[in-house]
């Protein structure tokens, strides 16, 4: 008997109990993020070292997440998660000492933000990789908003939360907080048993594996727009979150309180673009769902730029906030939804670089504006920089993921004449196909398909060859480094890309199937008969038909 599947990521106990510790863990951030922003505004009249604070949380992601990503993608997730967590922790309460000290600088507290910034860059593609281990894949959409919602629930409260305790004990209490939020986290990973999957081939070499996760974004036109849209959208929408304390201290001429309020009326807004994300998901397009969301921020930032009272700046904020979780979680899931598992991590940490590195990059710049020309006219200007993002929907519109069928294609290693092992290389692999005229065109067509397919699995140089003594017959040819290359290319394939070899099939005109020839390099210099152990003294083409390519 089938066990019914759970119809809320929150009836999973992992998933609810991590959930709860995360939600626990972001209180204390965002607590530790109204401390640090506002000790700063104490330190230092310049708004453009003020809008630092996000820019020095933010880019340690742009920094470190690919490198990240295929470290989740080839390690223990929780491991990296525990040690992430752990070395938050570390800084937290080195932060809270030297603040208490009375030793901080506007300098070394960037320092110490950049230091948290790369925990969160280190943990957050192994925690965004690990809910597709905890929930099944049709309840992913509902996990990542409830993350998002998670997120923006701390974000409603922590910052008052966060305002009051800095205005009656002091930012370094605020730092203290923050480290205690970790604690339980910590606790739940250390008994989290995550499910074992029996690792058939060696981990890829981090430098290796991060190239493969570019390789494959790179030839993924779906997720490159994803990651373009989050650019645009990471660069335009910065400003309002940058800009927040300076709005509190300089435009309403308000205290810690009332920045903790503005930030509050954020995550209300946050909250609320959360719920809607679940709901909304399955009634429109995503396209759909982003337009809204750049339109509640233009709508948001414009009038929070010409606003002078915390009455219409709060609202505000809260259309503001609600279309940054709509937009940021939507994004989160479109790659989710888009890469395989082997790889998911590396497409999240490319999509978090973009993301980020747009918000680090806005924050910069609107900074700088705000410096030369006042908080109003930055606000005012990121405002046409999200009006110019929701044009860009025009030319790279969002495509749905939701019914790829990602699951990996059984592939069984060939046997081989000559002997081989996972070093042996280059490997050159040719499948011959026969065509009737009448089909060129569309075979074409397809081919130009598998090209992208198998480039974005790691082969390289990939052609197709036409023999000019017979013209029904094409060749196609491409190469891998090693045997190992060649068998992860092969186990990477989806089902969903099993449509692209059904229609080259459906034209191939052979008494037979295609034939594959798998060969191996060889130097003239080889004696005949000598030891095979390198990859360069192998020799001997290998011809098998085709069963796999």
């Amino acid at each position: 008997m089938v066990e019914p599947r759970p119809t809320s990521p929150l009836s999973i106990p992992i998933f609810r109990a991590v959930w709860c510790a995360s939600l626990v863990s972001n209180f204390g951030g965002l607590i530790q993020a109204v401390g640090a922003s506002w000790l700063m505004t104490s330190l230092t009249a310049s708004p453009q070292i003020v809008a630092l604070v996000q820019t020095s949380t933010a880019l340690p992601i742009l920094l470190l997440a690919l490198w990240s990503g295929a470290l989740a993608d080839n390690h223990d997730r929780k491991r990296i998660m525990l040690l992430a967590q752990g070395f938050m922790l570390v800084v937290s309460v080195m932060l809270a000492a030297v603040t208490l000290a009375g030793w901080i600088t506007p300098w070394l507290l960037l320092c110490f933000t950049f230091l948290l910034g790369c925990g969160a860059a280190v943990n957050g593609p192994a925690w965004q990789a690990s809910v597709g281990d905890m929930v099944p894949r049709e309840a992913l959409p509902s996990a990542v908003a409830l993350n998002s919602m998670g997120f923006n629930i701390a974000r409603s409260f922590g910052p008052a939360i966060g305002g009051a305790i800095v205005a009656a004990v002091g930012a370094a209490a605020a730092f203290i907080v923050n480290a205690l939020s970790y604690v339980g986290l910590i606790a739940i990973l250390l008994r989290w048993k995550p499910p074992g999957s029996e690792r058939l081939l060696p981990r890829e070499a981090l430098g290796r594996a991060m190239v493969a996760g570019v390789h494959y974004v790179a030839m993924s036109p779906d997720i490159r727009t994803v990651l373009t849209r989050s650019l645009l959208f990471g660069i335009g929408g910065s400003a309002v979150p940058a800009m927040m304390p300076l709005i509190a201290r300089g435009v309403i001429a308000g205290d810690s309180l009332t920045y903790g309020l503005l930030l509050g009326g954020f995550g209300v807004g946050a909250v609320s673009g959360g719920l809607m994300v679940r709901r909304l998901s399955s009634r429109i397009t995503v396209e759909t769902i982003i337009r809204i969301a750049v339109t509640f921020m233009v709508a948001g930032s414009a009038v929070t730029g010409l606003s002078r009272t915390v009455l219409v700046t709060v609202p505000a904020l809260a259309l503001a906030g609600a279309g940054w979780v709509l937009a940021l979680s939507t994004f989160n899931v479109s790659v989710q939804l888009s890469a395989p598992r082997w790889v998911v991590a590396r497409a999240l940490s490319l999509y978090q670089t973009a993301a980020f590195g747009g918000i680090a990059v806005g924050a910069w710049l609107f900074g700088i504006i705000a410096d030369a020309y006042g908080v109003q006219i930055s606000l005012l200007t990121a405002t046409g920089f999200l009006a110019l993002s929701f044009l860009a929907g025009f030319v790279l519109p969002l495509a749905s993921a939701r019914d790829l069928d990602l699951a990996l294609r059984e592939w069984s290693e060939p046997e081989t004449e000559v002997a081989v092992d996972e070093r042996s290389g280059p490997i050159v692999v040719t499948i011959e196909y026969r065509i009737a005229p009448t089909d060129i065109p569309r075979f074409l067509n397809v081919m130009d398909e598998r090209r992208r397919i198998r480039k974005r699995d790691g082969a390289r140089h990939w052609t197709l060859l036409r023999d000019l003594g017979n013209s029904e017959t094409w060749i196609e040819r491409y190469n891998v480094a090693t045997w190992l290359d060649y068998i992860r290319h092969n186990q990477r394939r989806t089902n969903e890309d099993s449509q692209n070899m059904t229609d080259i099939l459906s034209m191939h005109i052979g008494p037979e199937k295609p034939m594959v020839r798998r060969l191996i390099e060889r130097q003239t210099n080889t004696l005949p008969g000598a030891r095979e152990t390198s990859p360069r003294e192998l020799a001997d083409p290998m011809t098998d038909t085709a069963r796999q390519s």
